[in-house]
């Protein structure tokens, strides 16, 4: 394709024009003698529209369409032993938008998905209350009911980088996240509902699965902003999600969030559990570990162009796109490097931020072949800016799992191929 230039750059629309034409006479040659031909796709019927397609209860569930079939969940199978205790991750390199399909979020289980009716939930509600109460699940949808959009993040998300670049793309890097729109009761009601005691100071919660994944809450979160949410994105949870029930607690490390919740004890101090001792505490370099470490800080990552989604289209035109999330509030900006940091541009947000919540930012942009060291930086209203790993290095040492919101790199090369690795 030529393009001309008159003295100044020509505008995306015309660039995409000529693209376009260009790209109907590449088509054709493929296996035509002329090159310049006319586009098979446009002039010729299609087999599709040559006959009838599904009737409408071919799928009574819709599911998406096969040509899709690799935008999938997936683990890393030497992370852990087997995959009744383990996780996979979203394939937020190939979704867009900010709401993360039921199918497609990540599943964190300590001792596998259970199938519990809804006939047989319970949730139990005692300790230092006036009243202890138990609900069914009939009894959670007869109170008032609340929809909040939230994201999930696993503590560990990111977790592998500590040490250098380690796994090559976004939905392992990263892919330990959802975001879902969550329906149920706010917890604040129900325990309302039993009276909690004056001298009670935390709720302790368990799930009905065999490893219980007990956490302590403190009560004034609690009352705050979590929820018994028993639908996600319109529809029932799913299994991995914690059907028919489970707690949200928005903003804070995932594993809080107990699946198959079955009982909320109000205490006087915390149970400090094996969930919040031996696991899901950050090591220091001087061998302590801090602890009660909840809450998820201002975090980003470029999910397209990245490894496992890189420039096919040729040069010209790019759409640069990722997520951002903060635990403390709502992104309020981002900044895109393509150089390693050097120099950054603010991104356009594709809606404002939400607290708590994933946000979407792109970066309309030009790219010719040149490399680039792609990074995000995001901020949230408190204030707070993400991170590079140098940065949580000099606080945190290099023996940490948990809590990674650094600045992420792909390098970019000239074929349009992207891999992970560090910039700090």
């Amino acid at each position: 394709m030529t393009v001309r230039f008159t003295g100044k750059k020509p505008s995306r629309r015309a660039f995409l024009k000529g693209t376009l034409a260009s790209t109907a006479g590449v088509m054709a040659g493929a296996g035509a003698a002329n090159a310049a031909g006319p586009d098979p796709l446009i002039t010729e019927k299609q087999d599709w529209a040559m006959g009838t397609g599904d009737g409408v209860d071919a799928t009574p569930y819709g599911l998406p369409i096969r040509f899709e079939d690799d935008v999938i969940r997936r683990n890393v199978e030497w992370l852990t032993a087997d995959t009744i205790s383990s996780i996979n991750f979203s394939p937020i390199h190939a979704l867009d938008g900010t709401i993360t399909p039921q199918g497609c979020a990540f599943e964190r289980h300590h001792s596998g998905a259970i199938e519990l009716r809804k006939e047989d939930f319970r949730l139990m509600i005692n300790g230092l209350v006036d009243t202890p109460l138990v609900f069914t699940y009939e009894d959670l949808e007869r109170f008032p009911r609340v929809n909040k959009t939230f994201f999930l993040e696993c503590a560990a998300n990111t977790g592998m980088e500590w040490a250098g670049a380690q796994l090559n793309g976004a939905q392992f890097t990263h892919g330990m996240i959802h975001n879902m729109e969550y329906s149920g009761v706010s917890l604040r009601t129900l325990l309302e509902e039993a009276g909690v005691k004056p001298e009670g100071k935390w709720v302790y919660v368990e799930g009905a699965d065999a490893s219980s994944n007990g956490r302590s809450i403190p009560i004034e979160k609690a009352l705050d902003d979590c929820m018994i949410a028993f639908k996600a994105n319109g529809e029932a949870l799913r299994k991995e999600h914690g059907y028919p029930a489970r707690l949200v607690v928005p903003g804070w490390e995932g594993n809080m969030w107990v699946k198959w919740i079955r009982r909320i004890e109000i205490k006087e101090i915390a149970v400090e559990s094996r969930e919040e001792t031996s696991k899901y505490t950050d090591t220091l370099a001087d061998g302590t570990a801090r602890k009660w470490t909840w809450v998820m800080d201002a975090k980003s990552v470029v999910t397209s162009p990245s490894p496992q989604s890189p420039i096919k289209h040729g040069h010209g035109p790019l759409v640069i796109t990722g997520l951002a999330w903060s635990g403390r509030g709502a992104i309020t900006r981002v900044d895109v490097s393509k150089d390693g940091g050097k120099t950054w541009e603010t991104a356009r947000l594709a809606n404002p931020g939400q607290p708590m919540a994933l946000t979407r930012f792109y970066l309309d942009t030009e790219w010719n072949g040149e490399e680039m060291l792609l990074q995000s930086r995001a901020m949230d209203e408190t204030g707070y800016v993400q991170p590079t790993k140098n940065m949580l290095r000099e606080v945190r040492g290099e023996n940490s799992v948990y809590h990674n919101n650094c600045i992420q790199t792909w390098w970019v090369k000239a074929d349009g191929e992207a891999e992970n690795v560090e910039v700090s």
